[in-house]
């Protein structure tokens, strides 16, 4: 049998679960800096949907004590629909499972609060229970502590989780720039969510290629883009 740890992530091979990405779980997350941890997050959502990746979306105690999912991420799935549950391990709600078996994908990355339960808990069944491969996204998801988060990542890899960080998912799923039919989204996404990476980019558009300045909303100014 062939090991899927040497697989590299498409479009076509995955899907995307995010677990209780709310800001009252926010709050107690200390591994990562949490406007980081944020930033990570959309970027990744803005990676899916440019590629077609099928996403869900799960909350906890949303009225109760987690509060609403962050507007940044809902903006990405405006109609998507949110799987609200009690237990602290979403697979144990059957509207969850039933979600991720109807993508018809084994392969599951996962950005989820916190590392050390809601994360390692979903990962550890799913692998046992339904033979799913889980990749888990280190930087768009946090734990308590740096050693609550450090060490559920440990756990997770010992039992055959693949750890992964967004921005090594957006550039597996391009993985060709010739792609043209993709490309232009996912600068927009580099530019806007790859901090050093992204701030490169923007200085070889304006200062190599005289491309416009953006501003917001889509304006210009400057001289007009290279063909």
């Amino acid at each position: 049998m062939a090991n899927f740890h040497l697989d590299v992530l498409t479009p076509d091979n995955c899907q995307l679960i995010f677990i209780d990405q709310q800001p009252q779980m926010a709050f107690g997350v200390q591994s990562i800096d949490r406007q980081t941890l944020k930033n990570n997050v959309v970027g990744l959502a803005k990676a899916a949907k440019v590629f077609n990746v099928p996403t869900t979306i799960t909350t906890v105690e949303t009225d109760s004590f987690s509060g609403h999912t962050y507007p940044e991420l809902l903006s990405v799935y405006p109609t998507h629909k949110l799987l609200e549950r009690t237990s602290m391990n979403s697979w144990d709600d059957q509207n969850v499972r039933d979600a991720l078996a109807a993508n018809k994908r084994k392969k599951i990355v996962v950005s989820g609060l916190w590392t050390e339960v809601c994360n390692i808990t979903f990962a550890l069944s799913a692998i046992k229970d339904a033979d799913y491969e889980i990749y888990m996204v280190a930087d768009a998801s946090g734990g308590t502590s740096v050693d609550a988060h450090k060490y559920a990542m440990d756990r997770m890899v010992q039992a055959g989780v693949v750890p992964v960080t967004w921005q090594q998912v957006l550039l597996e799923w391009q993985r060709d720039w010739a792609k043209r039919d993709t490309y232009d989204a996912v600068m927009d996404i580099v530019r806007e969510h790859s901090g050093a990476y992204g701030m490169g980019v923007d200085y070889c558009y304006t200062m190599v290629h005289k491309a416009a300045e953006r501003v917001k909303h889509g304006d210009t100014i400057g001289p007009n883009p290279a063909k």
